[in-house]
């Protein structure tokens, strides 16, 4: 069984030569009018003024062109969408440490593996039957989710190939039933679908029973049809699920090779990464000056970067 060691050493380089063509052919990005069009959206960001930037250097605004094939038009509508969805869900952005979701990765709801599928792409994995819907908030749910997007996103190889996400959902009942209101169905929507500058290549839904059927009526309403063709259903069956992620891209709990990894393993992981602190920090997220490692906060405070 392979064991690697369990950190969050982001991809932060350049891309090789066959991921930058994937990134010509598939999201419409030409070394040639890059910097056109980077130009382009923030002239429409300035011009526009429906939204208001944190950041307005070019690494951040790639990240919302490759989402939308290098068209700047549609750049700047999803930043705009970004943006506002984080105004109407302040609970969801505002006073957040991201270190306080260690109680949902020791649940084993939420896993982030340090190891990609066979494409490359990075894998969110949900066993949503763990959840006490007593002791953890849909909301921390949401919140926990979302950090680790932007964390993703981060990678210049999630921007360009995007993520894949799989809902592991034995055991739920009726209680996980209730959580599902149609405005947390619409925020998942918007997050997954109009609101966040990173592509979902796939979603797969294992172990799924009846209790979900009433759940995903819910969702339908939401849903383009571009992303219902990107949800695929395998009931019990995880040859079925194979046929899209090897096995060898999976834990033993699918027919796969690795051990599980919690969320919890994930966020210790993040406490002496300097380049992730500084990044999230700048997304709004707060650390508390024990949580995370003395160099990285010495180095924090060199540049002045509060950490709450």
């Amino acid at each position: 069984m392979p064991t690697p060691d369990y950190n969050v050493e982001l991809d932060l380089g350049e891309p090789p030569p066959e991921l930058q063509e994937y990134a010509r052919r598939e999201c419409g990005e030409d070394p040639n009018t890059r910097l056109q069009a980077i130009h382009e959206l923030r002239e429409m960001i300035y011009e526009r003024g429906e939204c208001t930037p944190q950041r307005m250097d070019d690494a951040f605004l790639i990240r919302f062109l490759r989402a939308r094939n290098f068209i700047p038009q549609r750049a700047h509508r999803l930043m705009v969408n970004y943006y506002r969805f984080k105004d109407e869900n302040p609970e969801l952005f505002e006073n957040v440490y991201p270190l306080d979701f260690r109680n949902i990765g020791d649940a084993n709801i939420i896993s982030v593996p340090p190891y990609r599928d066979q494409d490359g792409r990075r894998l969110l994995l949900y066993r949503i039957g763990c959840w006490n819907t007593k002791t953890i908030a849909v909301d921390d749910l949401l919140k926990a989710t979302i950090f680790a997007l932007e964390i993703g996103v981060m990678e210049i190889r999630t921007q360009i190939l995007g993520g894949v996400a799989m809902f592991d959902l034995e055991d739920i009942g009726i209680q996980h039933a209730w959580q599902v209101t149609p405005s947390l169905a619409s925020k998942i929507v918007k997050l997954l679908v109009t609101s966040f500058p990173a592509n979902t290549h796939a979603i797969h839904i294992i172990n799924h029973s009846w209790v979900f059927d009433k759940m995903y009526n819910i969702f339908k309403p939401f849903l383009t049809r571009d992303m219902r063709s990107r949800i695929f259903f395998h009931g019990y069956d995880v040859t079925s699920l194979h046929k899209h992620i090897r096995p060898e891209y999976l834990p033993e709990r699918y027919g796969g090779v690795w051990p599980d990894f919690n969320y919890t393993g994930w966020l210790e992981s993040l406490r002496n990464n300097y380049t992730v602190a500084k990044e999230v920090i700048g997304c709004g997220y707060k650390f508390r000056e024990e949580e995370i490692g003395s160099e990285v906060v010495r180095r924090l405070r060199e540049e002045k970067i509060q950490l709450y």
